[in-house]
């Protein structure tokens, strides 16, 4: 800290560029932490050994459904406590760029599935009443102005309606929210009933199963006993976490974890070339100044840290404010995409990896530019200021 103010000094002799290089820190280090968030998500949960509620998909493709006479053969497993279903509706609401997830299924079994979701028990009553009706999650009713009693139009992309229309109207008959502080209620859900009832198509199928497994089962046996029953069959099934089962929606979109490194690896390779250019530069203008420290009786070691240090707090500055930036998208980001991708969170120990990715950046990037300071000569120094 006894040179601290003189270190400060040297990072902003030159504003501009100083600047600008911690703003590529910044936007590097915001990249990361929203990418290590949905990296999170991809990885969290996926070990079955600790798993309370399992999701049943087709072995093929999550796009493949699953005939709806399968419920009873898995209720029927050893170890399972209770089964539920859900099918991806794929509408959307008043524009196609306003989409957010819609779910057939069980009213009273889907809440019985899901306990951290809470709704009045009035309300999930009117709506098992109600077999146009639908729920909204609280995120939902604030974003657009919903409340019970509304009637909300969805506008099918899939699934069209036996008489032709595309248009899908419910009753809006509850509001639920979420105990969970990192699960979302950006969706909506309505009765398998009217959906199986009015479809055009696929009739008898569902998307896939949840199930709960009972407490004194092994998840990762229940899970084997399942997919066994239905080996060689027309419809073999995949029995995973939920964390796995979003994962392999997620996919259908292309290899994620592919293209997260990918462009980590470019930000960052970037991000070296202009801090350490940056910090070549500094050096080069400051020769004669360096020699007069030398004069003054800086030691060789300490023109070394100098420079280092400065080039660690450019990182640390731009860093330290990407990350923060960063962690607070991702809070909007698991609200946003809770319902597509859970588990979306930026954890302890990516904060930790990139403070540290920080200082061996720093340290990578000014190692050399230092290394000339710390060898340069006074005479030669003089001479060629």
């Amino acid at each position: 800290m006894k040179y601290f103010g003189f270190i400060w000094k040297n990072v902003w002799r030159k504003k501009i560029r100083t600047s600008l290089t911690i703003l590529s820190v910044f936007v590097a280090f915001l990249l990361f932490a929203l990418l290590s968030a949905i990296g999170y998500a991809f990885k969290s949960g996926v070990d079955v050994a600790d798993a309370e509620r399992l999701i049943v998909i087709d072995k093929i493709t999550l796009i493949n459904p699953l005939p709806m006479a399968y419920k009873n053969r898995i209720a029927a497993t050893e170890g399972v406590h209770s089964v539920t279903h859900s099918s991806w509706f794929g509408g959307y609401y008043q524009d196609p760029r306003v989409q957010f997830p819609q779910f057939p299924t069980e009213p009273y079994e889907y809440f019985s599935m899901y306990p951290e979701l809470k709704m009045p028990q009035e309300q999930l009553d009117g709506w098992a009443r109600n077999r146009q009706g639908a729920v909204i999650g609280r995120e939902l009713a604030e974003q657009y102005s919903l409340k019970v009693g509304d009637r909300i139009p969805i506008q099918a992309t899939i699934w069209t309606k036996a008489d032709g229309g595309r248009t899908w109207e419910f009753d809006i008959e509850g509001i639920f929210e979420t105990e969970d502080p990192r699960g979302s209620t950006a969706f909506l859900l309505f009765q398998y009933d009217y959906f199986e009832e009015a479809r055009a198509f696929g009739k008898g199928s569902v998307g896939w199963y949840i199930l709960r497994v009972s407490p004194d089962s092994d998840p990762v046996q229940v899970g084997n006993a399942i997919d066994l029953q239905f080996a060689n069959s027309p419809n073999e099934t995949e029995t995973s976490t939920e964390a796995a089962f979003s994962q392999s929606f997620a996919r259908q979109f292309g290899n994620i974890a592919l293209i997260v490194t990918l462009i980590l690896g470019a930000v960052f390779f970037t991000l070296l070339l202009v801090s350490g250019n940056t910090m070549s530069q500094s050096v080069r203008e400051r020769i004669s100044e360096l020699a007069v420290l030398k004069t003054l009786g800086f030691s060789d070691r300490l023109v070394l840290g100098t420079v280092l240090s400065e080039s660690i707090l450019i990182m640390l500055l731009g860093g330290l404010l990407g990350l923060g930036v960063g962690w607070l998208l991702v809070q909007g980001a698991a609200q946003a995409m809770g319902a597509f991708l859970p588990g979306i969170f930026l954890s302890s120990q990516a904060i930790l990896t990139a403070i540290a990715v920080m200082i061996g950046a720093g340290i990578v990037a000014g190692i050399f530019p230092a290394l000339q300071a710390m060898r340069l000569s006074i005479i030669d120094a003089l001479a060629r200021a």
